[in-house]
């Protein structure tokens, strides 16, 4: 299927899309024969529906004052990012092939350097909540209606500054950011439970006065309903635990922990063929 630029509600043609960004995702890393693959392909159905479904967006507008905001504090993870803001438009799709260049703007963290649409550049892991709630906050004061979304790692959990974040977010009731967590399990010492365990989480998120809601981040459905869900619920901060599986579509690749998985040539065309034999 060839990527549209054009926003959908349509579940079916979503999760068309979601496909399509996964093969891009192992195409580009694949030119390094290293990088985020299993992330980017676990996360494909979360950045479908924010950018082609969730996000008011203006993407010929990058900095339109109205827009709702997107922070990828688990900035390492921009295969998936740049593919999805390619195929919505905010740049040609020749230059994915320029990922992690040197010189090129697709870096390996996605940096302002690549222009307005990335809100904050969030190399050092664990600040993108804190730039989140600085700017759900000014919004609020100044009467905007737009909303903040933030997608965090569960391995980022593990930074105090998160934690500090969430108190102050959930004090002042910020009903217009939405935290999404990528719970995938895996971060670069390996699955989460083995490194610092943080279950139970929704409780923990809870007990800061947040609302939240524990859904299968691969289940496309599930996660726009959680997304209209948020908008319609006043009073609290948002938290979607989105369980997402690393490698998700290519099933040489699923549920391997690799957090910058060395991707040869053989295995790279086996994933492809597999995602290639998908039917939506």
């Amino acid at each position: 299927m060839s990527l549209s630029s054009a926003p959908t509600k349509d579940t079916a043609e979503l999760q068309g899309i979601a496909l399509a960004l996964r093969k891009q995702v192992v195409k580009m890393v694949a030119r390094t024969g290293q990088g985020y693959v299993q992330q980017g392909l676990g996360a494909a159905d979360l950045f479908t529906a924010l950018y082609f479904s969730e996000l008011r967006l203006r993407p010929d507008q990058a900095d339109w004052p109205d827009r709702d905001r997107f922070i990828l504090s688990t900035a390492h993870n921009t295969a998936i990012f740049y593919a999805t803001l390619a195929a919505r438009g905010y740049f040609d799709g020749s230059r994915l092939e320029t990922y992690c260049e040197d010189g090129s703007a697709l870096e390996i963290n996605a940096s302002e350097r690549l222009g307005p649409m990335i809100e904050a550049t969030c190399g050092s892991l664990g600040q993108g909540l804190s730039v989140g709630v600085g700017m759900a906050a000014t919004l609020r004061r100044s009467g905007a209606d737009s909303r903040v979304y933030v997608m965090l790692g569960d391995g980022e959990l593990q930074e105090g500054q998160v934690w500090e974040a969430a108190m102050a977010a959930g004090n002042w009731g910020l009903d217009n950011l939405c935290l999404v967590i990528d719970a995938n399990d895996m971060q670069v010492e390996g699955h989460v439970n083995q490194v610092q365990p943080h279950e139970p989480l929704g409780d923990k998120w809870r007990a800061f006065g947040w609302r939240v809601e524990d859904i299968d981040g691969n289940d496309m459905q599930a996660v726009l309903a959680a997304f209209a869900r948020t908008r319609s619920t006043p009073g609290q901060p948002h938290c979607l635990i989105a369980r997402t599986l690393v490698g998700k579509g290519a099933p040489s690749l699923e549920g391997i922990l690799g957090h910058n998985l060395r991707l040869p040539p053989e295995a790279a065309e086996r994933a492809l063929q597999e995602l290639n034999e998908v039917k939506v």
